[in-house]
């Protein structure tokens, strides 16, 4: 039987545990801070053809944006009294220039609701990608259909995002738009 002597067992174990150490160090490291008031990004936006409840053909829109919010305390339950914190801002081109739509525009689009989202834990930085779908029920190929919208969304506390902006969408392609970079 042979016996390791005590220097030899000591550079086993440091050998061991440097490792473990190092993996542990990299593990604790500092949590992200971002502020309060959410960020967002557009994405994409992608016009196709589809169907109403009625069986008409219309046009529909998915948009996508990209969110961070720092202290996490976006979206509504439902059944709160102030139920909307996604505005969208509409925009026609008349005569080569954007012009907000009025109120009783028929694509004009209502504010919509983004659900309820909580982080748990010390992080409560909230990422993702909102997607929103909308239905043209009057489209008329006749009208101008070159669009674009603003966008901004509200969390609990009451903070407005940035607004953003996408860009040019005509709706009589079906296509995918995204900003150019």
């Amino acid at each position: 039987m042979r016996i390791m002597n005590s220097g030899k067992m000591r550079a086993i174990k440091l050998t061991a545990f440097l490792p473990a150490l190092l993996l542990l160090m990299g593990s604790c490291h500092k949590i992200q801070v971002l502020p309060p008031e959410p960020h967002i990004e557009f994405e994409t936006f992608a016009v196709f053809d589809t169907t109403d409840i009625l069986g008409n053909k219309s046009k529909g829109g998915r948009l996508r944006i990209h969110f961070e919010d720092g202290d996490g305390d976006l979206g509504l339950k439902s059944g709160v009294e102030d139920s909307t914190n996604m505005y969208l801002t509409m925009y026609r081109k008349v005569q080569g220039q954007m012009q907000q739509v009025p109120d009783n525009d028929l694509l004009k689009p209502s504010p919509y609701r983004i659900p309820y989202m909580e982080r748990t834990g010390n992080n409560k930085i909230l990422t993702g990608t909102i997607t929103v779908a909308i239905l043209y029920l009057f489209y008329d190929t006749a009208d101008n259909d070159t669009i674009m919208y603003d966008i901004v969304i509200k969390d609990r506390a009451g903070n407005y995002s940035n607004t953003v902006s996408t860009c040019e969408i005509a709706l009589s392609y079906n296509n995918i738009y995204r900003n150019p970079e």
